[in-house]
């Protein structure tokens, strides 16, 4: 009964749709489909969902209404511009922005000039019409960004390039837009471009400077809430959308100067970055593909010669200006001829900012029909051949990247964060994610460990559910996880086994605080959890404590003591370092002797991770108090230790705990001790019988402190 009840509601349905829960409903179906079938005959998706708005539209079967997902369409144009400036690599950015700034005028002028001559002496069009359609040319939009994005090539120099020669481009030509517009109105005038250049500070200052202080604020104050870290996110893209449009411009560069400003204040590891590209590839960007394709009618091409010779001439000039633009760009900076078809094919696509200089020309009565229509065709042309020259040389690129890294350690890496309490789990787990090396396979591995004692089984169970949170939140940033739970006879042990057991390389340790008077006199009698597991694990170790997110991070002090260089994992840590302050969009300053400099920059340059990165001379541990004037509430500070008896080790480093907690309590703080061999301490002039009696007679010397203290309680 109900069945019939649906086949007669779909059979009175009237097309095209009006109803938004079957239009959303299709539309859903469509970004699930066709690129399952399309794949088949390896065809990109993009190009899919462009084919499906084709014949979905008003100029294919009208199934639905034009107009009815412009919401999305629109929100999805804007998340494309908003993911290229968020994924953008700002130190990478900085250091090709010469690069990008070439390649930008490249791609503006180069189409700006052909298409003059070629609107002028071809297609005799007026003064006006010529530099409406010429602008046009020099536009592109970034519909085969996603391809890029999930080849994993974002990172590539040419990707870094296309993206910033974009804006540069699509800035210029949305100014000439502005005015032509003022022009064609009569308003050309000084107050029009006194009111255009005031506007266009104010916004700029706003989005690049006052927003990135709004988020660094909103995400220490909400710190746990995900979900609105995620709207707040959202409503600032589109709050710089609409600021974009009141300052004279198109809201897509309002959307990436959004992703710049927010850049830095989301790792690319975190669980909001994750949510933030799963909702706009899964919905908003197949949403704005689509509505490309509902513009595109193949009726035109039947509707005489002129239609079809301006559709030809347009698309080639179209084409060939942005050829020429990557070409040049590859012999000015050398490129190879697969960076040159990744530049080609994410340039070559005119979409969003194309058609809307076309529709306000052709309603201003700049440009007829036939332009509006050969623009169509243009779009339809450019965005197939656009995803095809990014899927081939894309992959090429990712093969030849790939090919390019350094073979990968014998030993892999394995972080183990032994956890107690469970309010820092999240901090500590972000920080491991954030350490992490994205090409391991190996999960991160969460360690609780219970004493063993009449009370282990029911502190198992409480275990459990605390390291459930570990898993719900690394699932999240897509991290595998392996929760390890341990009985043990105390939580340094525990810990020392499984580094043992499990082959760990890393242990990230949260910040112990000894605030009773028994804490402190136990564990000056016996030594503290950390003491123990320093004297039994010999790999890299991390000690946090985390006040804020490590996302509000401006600057990440690094300090590492004389003859740091000397210790075996310090090519390690140095490693993790970097890719820490990359994923926290902070500079790098380093305090170090003059010879851990060198060696320190050598690695960076070798390692081609693009920290920014800077040094102060740093010779005497003694001095360690100098660099709180370098230091603000904002930044991180990570201090290298050492084991005693090793090579970079000095009596002064045994109260830097102590210093760190009274002069930088309000800063987030690693204390970091690299990884040594165990009897690494040889070379320190040790004796063998000196380190086979030294743990003996420290404990020996332990017993009588104990003893002596029993015999004074008992004589009170």
């Amino acid at each position: 009964m109900v069945i019939m009840k649906g086949l007669v509601l779909l059979m009175d349905t009237n097309l095209p749709l009006k109803d938004p829960v079957p239009i959303f409903s299709l539309v859903l179906f469509i970004i699930l489909l066709a690129p399952i079938l399309l794949r088949k005959l390896r065809i990109p998706s993009i190009i899919g969902l462009i084919i499906a708005g084709m014949l979905i539209g008003d100029h294919g079967f009208k199934i639905i209404e034009k107009g009815s997902i412009d919401l999305f369409a629109k929100a999805g144009l804007l998340y494309i511009m908003f993911l290229a400036g968020l994924e953008l690599d700002m130190t990478e950015f900085r250091k090709n922005r010469y690069r990008s700034m070439v390649f930008g005028a490249f791609t503006f002028f180069i189409p700006l000039i052909m298409g003059f001559v070629v609107c002028t002496y071809v297609l005799h069009f007026n003064f006006m019409a010529t530099l409406l359609v010429s602008s046009m040319f020099a536009t592109h939009t970034l519909v085969a960004y996603p391809l890029a994005s999930r080849l994993g090539i974002t990172k590539n120099e040419a990707v870094t390039v296309a993206v910033g020669g974009t804006i540069i481009t699509d800035t210029a030509v949305l100014l000439i837009l502005a005015v032509i517009t003022g022009a064609q109105a009569g308003n050309l005038n000084t107050y029009f471009w006194v009111r255009l250049g005031i506007s266009l500070t104010i916004f700029a200052a706003i989005i690049l400077w006052l927003m990135p202080m709004l988020g660094r604020w909103f995400f220490k104050k909400i710190k746990d809430d995900k979900t609105s870290h995620f709207i707040f996110v959202l409503a600032l893209v589109f709050a710089s959308a609409f600021l974009a449009e009141l300052a004279g411009v198109e809201g897509i560069i309002g959307a990436f100067l959004a992703g710049l400003a927010l850049n830095q204040l989301i790792p690319h590891t975190s669980p909001l970055m994750n949510r933030i590209e799963f909702v706009g590839n899964a919905l908003f960007i197949p949403f704005f593909l689509i509505s490309v394709g509902m513009l595109v009618d193949l009726r035109v091409l039947l509707k005489g010669p002129d239609a079809l010779i301006i559709a030809g001439a347009l698309t080639i000039m179209a084409l060939s200006s942005k050829w020429l633009a990557a070409f040049f760009t590859q012999l000015t900076f050398k490129y190879s001829a697969t960076q040159r078809n990744v530049i080609f094919g994410l340039s070559s696509a005119h979409a969003a900012a194309t058609i809307a200089v076309i529709l306000i020309g052709y309603n201003m009565g700049i440009v007829d029909e036939h332009v509006l229509n050969g623009t169509v065709i243009l779009i339809l042309i450019t965005c197939l051949a656009g995803s095809f020259v990014t899927e081939n040389a894309g992959r090429r690129l990712a093969i030849q990247e790939a090919e390019s890294k350094p073979d990968a350690p014998e030993q892999p890496e394995r972080i183990l964060v032994p956890v107690s309490n469970p309010d820092r789990i999240e901090a500590l787990l972000d920080f491991a994610v954030m350490i992490k090396d994205t090409s391991a396979s190996t999960p991160i591995y969460p360690l609780a460990v219970v004493q063993d004692n009449e009370e282990a089984k029911e502190k198992i169970q409480l275990t459990n559910k605390m390291l459930e949170k570990a898993v719900i939140h690394a699932a999240a940033t897509e991290s595998p996880v392996q929760v390890v739970t341990r009985i043990d006879l105390n939580v340094s042990d525990g810990i020392t086994r499984a580094t043992k057991e499990l082959l760990i390389s890393d242990v990230v340790l949260g910040w112990t605080d000894r605030t009773s008077t028994t804490d402190r006199w136990l564990g000056n009698i016996f030594g503290t959890t950390l003491d123990n597991v320093l004297q039994r694990v010999w790999e890299t170790v991390y000690v946090c404590n985390f006040h804020s997110p490590l996302n509000t991070t401006k600057k990440m002090v690094l300090v590492m003591p004389p003859n740091a260089e000397y210790e075996l994992g310090f090519l390690h840590y140095l490693q993790k370092m970097f890719m820490l302050a990359k994923q926290a969009g902070a500079r790098l300053l380093v305090f170090c002797s003059a010879k851990t400099q060198v060696i320190t920059e050598a690695y960076s340059e070798k390692s081609k991770m693009s920290v920014d990165l800077s040094f102060r001379q740093f010779d005497t541990i003694e001095d360690f108090l100098i660099l709180s004037r370098e230091i603000t509430r904002d930044d991180l500070v990570v201090v290298v230790t050492a084991r005693k008896s090793t090579l970079s080790y000095h009596a002064y480093m045994d109260g830097i705990p102590a210093k760190l907690e009274r002069h930088f309590k309000d800063n987030n703080v690693i204390l970091l001790y690299p990884e040594q061999r165990e009897f690494e301490s040889l070379e320190a002039g040790l004796q063998p019988e000196d380190l086979t009696l030294a743990p003996i007679q420290e404990q020996i010397a332990n017993l009588n402190k104990l003893g002596k203290a029993v015999r004074k309680l008992f004589k009170k």
